[in-house]
């Protein structure tokens, strides 16, 4: 059952997406209004976040009801209050007795670099996210929280590539996984099938080299061994990351949830290269939306599946902007 190819093949997970393409920012809403159990892991080194230690097992809170990707840096964490407001005045949250709190983690990349430092997602484009969100087709590349994003960053932003936000879904004995992600990392994005960069940095001397080739790129992790790259690494800040969510129609616990986000990793660390390092806040939600039974490791393998298939379809489908080159050719 791959209606979308995407996570809101998932029955009850629906995606909203808002942005600002001039200020080349914007903001992913992943609701479950019915609620869902859910659990994080953060293993980058730079991580932005909101509402992560109440997704811990041995915490009170078993669901949440969205979870917001966004850019802006720690300022768009800010997204997260719209959606609270829209899902309020949908009456959905976690009873308190005097009111229903909506429960909504997120996670933050770094896109001020990229379009208009000044400009970012906030509470009133939370708000139109969650309000425009649909179990339909979910938009690929620079949209939502992927429309600043960018990949391979070691010389820094000048030689780097335009990513975005990519999606995918599986289905095995009639689980269905779906993952979504932003890809804005600080290592190149290789296809885990071959083990060849797809996106990343490049060359300092293109010339007419043709995007993609081999030539074209200049190779994190070979570079890292020179004297340059050595410098650069040292002089880096922690302005990357892949944040995602992955979701399936399983039951699981907090501890199972959480588990499945550990196991999700994998497909991050398979297909970015290198994986959550110091300059990077990757974060990895995830959500448990139904009653079907299912064994944690085998959710958590297919997770980092669709983890690493959504990655791929996040670079393939960014389009050239911010003066930066993209696979995608409009």
């Amino acid at each position: 059952m791959k209606r979308n190819n995407a996570i809101t093949d998932v029955p009850g997970i629906e995606v909203g997406q808002a942005q600002d393409d001039e200020a080349l920012t914007g903001c992913t809403v992943i609701l479950c209004r019915k609620g869902a159990v859910a659990g994080v892991d953060v293993r980058g080194g730079a991580p932005g976040t909101r509402e992560t230690d109440l997704l811990n097992p041995i915490n009170l809170v078993e669901k949440v009801h969205a979870i917001v990707l966004a850019g802006g840096s720690a300022f768009g964490l800010d997204a997260a209050s719209g959606v609270m407001r829209y899902l309020e005045e949908q009456n959905i949250g976690f009873n308190t007795g005097v009111a229903k709190v909506p429960i909504v983690p997120a996670a933050i990349l770094f896109d001020l670099n990229v379009g208009r430092p000044d400009v970012r997602p906030d509470a009133e484009m939370g708000y139109r996210a969650a309000e425009s969100a649909s179990s339909g087709i979910v938009s690929e590349g620079n949209v939502g929280v992927g429309t600043g994003a960018s990949v391979g960053k070691i010389l820094g932003t000048k030689t780097a590539m335009k990513a975005g936000l990519g999606t995918a879904s599986m289905e095995a004995n009639g689980v269905v996984v779906g993952a979504i992600v932003v890809v804005n990392s600080w290592g190149d994005v290789v296809d885990p099938k071959t083990g060849e960069i797809v996106a990343g940095a490049r060359s300092t001397s293109l010339g007419p080299l043709k995007i993609g080739s081999r030539e074209y790129f200049a190779d994190t992790l070979e570079m890292m061994k020179s004297f340059l790259g050595r410098t650069a690494v040292g002089v880096a800040t922690g302005a990357n990351t892949v944040i995602g969510v992955v979701a399936a129609n399983a039951r699981l616990t907090k501890a199972e949830a959480t588990k499945v986000a550990q196991m999700a990793q994998d497909g991050l660390a398979r297909t970015i290269r290198p994986a959550h390092t110091m300059l990077d806040g990757d974060t990895i939600f995830a959500l448990a939306t139904g009653a079907k039974k299912a064994a944690p490791s085998a959710v958590g393998a297919f997770a980092a599946e669709v983890i690493a298939q959504a990655i791929l379809r996040a670079v393939q489908q960014a389009a050239p902007a911010g003066g930066l080159p993209g696979l995608k050719v409009n």
